[in-house]
Parts: structure tokens; C-alpha cells; sequence
């Protein structure tokens, strides 16, 4: 296994070529010519590990890779300066496909279920976590499980990491409950990844704090980083919470904000360590994602330009809640 950078380590059990290109217009039936295409390395925690090289961390990014679709995305791995560590893979690795539509500025993401891996592979790409010498600070684990994986394998990345790393968990459904259920340092949904989470349909930000703090509490999670799209982000701890404006950016393309925010956090973390700085670059770097094409992801002079736009505001404080202290 290649020697893996300390600092932080990604986990892409899902991952894909990304091709995105545009038409003039989607019409059904019809033949459309479409502009060159672009391919980019794809799937949650290589999106992570791209963001954090641009902003001038080194990530070294571990995933499944099979036939050759698999040796594509290795190349494009390497051509974006990420340190991978490819796991071999029986089945092709999958391609996405992205699709704007120049006539109404939608775009159209056509993804496809990724290929399924055996016991022996998902194994392997768990044991190369588990491996990792020296110990990184973070092992960020993203995106979505394919067919084969058990549904607790974010679980079991966080059983084996939690000791010596901050383990951070980006997914939803059961994939995320059973990383909670182990514990970990942070999660990343969007608004209704956590309500599902929560069980609560409400979307106030004290209704979401009280339901933040019941999983806090639990011992399942000590931050949450809850992305709420234009509205901007809610950051909660068990004793504080803060609120991020939104920023008015007309979309040129949606893929990979998510990542692109939580990429921004933790160089943010890697660097300051205030979870105050680290929402304010997580909402400028996932805004920043809406300005870039296709696939592209937030470029670093965007984030930087954006993030003196961004304010935030402390909601509450458990300690200010309880009263003055007299001595």
C-alpha cells in the first residue's frame, strides 16, 4: 500500500467519472448535439480530497476501482495532484453524466447505480483505513454505499479511526445511522437528510437544534454542519450554535456544493481550528461551487472572494441559557 500523507485521509466507497457537458436545448426524441465533453474524478470523499488540494492541504484519497473506467478515474485522480489509493475492483467503476441545458439553465444529473463489490473488496478498502500509519487528523468517509456493502460500513470506519482521528461521515438514510451509532466528530446533511435523521418535520432553526443536541447528547456526534442550500448553513454543538447566511449566486451548476462546502470546513479546521471560521468557509466554498461548470467544483479564488460575504450569528448558548455564574 502507497505511503499515505498525515493530514487527512478520504474513503470513497461509491465513486465515478463524472462527464458533464451542454446542449442547446433537452428535447425528447431528438438528436442533440452536445459540446465537448469534460470528465472529472467523482464521488464524495475524492470531491473532498480535490477541494482540500486546491486549498493547499495534501488528502490522500482511498477507493474501489475496477476495469476501465477505474484506470480513467485513477489518471484523473492523479492528474488533480490527489494522492489515491486505488483498491482493485472486479466490476467497472461507473460514470455519471451532467447535462446543462443552455436554453433553460437547468441542469439534469443522470447518475447510475454503482458497481457492486464484493466482501473481499469493501474489506479491503476498510483494512487500508484501518492502516493508515502515521494516524491522520481527519478521515472523512462520503457519499452513498454500493450493492454488497453492509449498510453499517461507516459504522465500521468509525470504530476503526475514532481513536486516533476525527472521523467525519457525509451520507444519509441507515448509512448514516450507523455511523452515529458508533460515534463520530461530524456529519454534514442537507435539511432533509436531517430531519429523516431526526424524525422531525419542522425546519426552525430552534426545532432543529433541540432535535441537533438530543444526537449530541447521545454521545453519536459533536458537531453538525446542517447545509440548508440558499438559506446558508446552521452549525450546532452541545453548547453553541450558529447561523450562516445564504449568498445570492444564480446556480451555473449544483454538483458537488456539498462537497465543495464540507471541503472548505475542514481546511478551515486544518488551519484555524474555530468552528466559527470553519461554517463561514464552508458556505463561501459550497457557494463558490455554483459558479464553476459541470463538475468542477469550488475554485480557491472564489471561496476567498465570497467569504468576506458571509456573516454569522450565534443562535444560543447552553451556558448563557442557565444564567450568570455567582461566586
Amino acid at each position: 500500500m502507497a505511503e499515505i500523507s498525515r493530514g487527512v485521509v478520504t474513503l470513497t466507497i461509491n465513486p465515478a467519472v463524472d462527464a458533464s457537458t451542454s446542449v442547446k436545448k433537452m428535447m425528447p426524441f431528438t438528436k442533440m448535439r452536445c459540446a465537448q465533453a469534460r470528465r472529472d474524478p467523482g464521488g464524495g470523499g475524492i470531491n473532498v480530497a480535490r477541494v482540500l488540494k486546491r486549498l493547499g492541504i495534501e488528502a490522500s484519497a482511498i477507493y474501489p476501482a475496477g476495469g476501465a473506467t477505474g484506470k480513467l478515474l485513477g489518471t484523473l485522480i492523479e492528474r488533480e495532484g490527489v494522492q489515491g489509493v486505488p483498491v482493485p475492483a472486479q466490476n467497472e467503476t461507473r460514470e455519471d453524466l451532467t447535462v446543462f441545458d443552455e436554453a433553460t439553465r437547468q441542469q439534469y444529473r443522470f447518475v447510475f447505480p454503482g458497481a457492486p463489490l464484493g466482501d473481499v473488496e469493501w474489506q479491503e478498502c476498510l483494512e487500508s483505513v484501518a492502516r493508515i500509519r502515521p494516524r491522520p487528523a481527519f478521515v472523512i468517509a462520503s457519499g452513498s454505499l454500493p450493492a454488497g456493502v453492509p449498510d453499517d460500513f461507516y459504522g465500521r470506519v468509525a470504530q476503526a479511526s475514532k481513536v486516533h482521528s476525527k472521523v467525519i461521515v457525509d451520507t444519509s438514510g441507515p448509512f448514516l445511522q450507523a455511523a452515529l451509532q458508533q460515534g463520530v466528530y461530524l456529519i454534514k446533511p442537507n435539511l432533509r437528510e436531517f430531519q429523516e435523521l431526526a424524525g422531525i418535520t419542522a425546519s426552525n432553526d430552534a426545532a432543529l437544534i433541540e432535535a441537533g443536541r438530543r444526537l449530541i447528547d447521545r454521545g453519536q456526534v459533536e458537531v453538525i454542519a446542517l447545509s440548508m442550500g440558499p438559506d446558508g448553513a446552521l452549525l450546532i454543538t452541545r453548547d453553541l450554535a450558529m447561523r450562516a447566511n445564504g449568498l445570492p449566486i444564480e446556480p451555473v451548476s449544483v454538483s458537488g456544493a456539498g462537497d465543495s462546502f464540507l471541503g472548505a470546513m475542514v481546511w478551515s479546521l486544518c488551519n484555524d481550528g474555530s468552528l466559527e471560521t470553519a461554517l463561514r468557509y464552508g458556505v463561501a466554498g459550497g457557494s463558490a461551487a455554483l459558479l464553476s461548470p459541470g463538475t468542477d467544483l469550488c475554485r480557491p479564488q472564489d471561496m476567498h472572494r465570497l467569504v468576506a460575504e458571509v456573516t454569522v450569528r450565534p443562535i444560543v448558548s447552553r451556558a448563557a441559557l442557565a444564567g450568570p455564574v455567582h461566586e
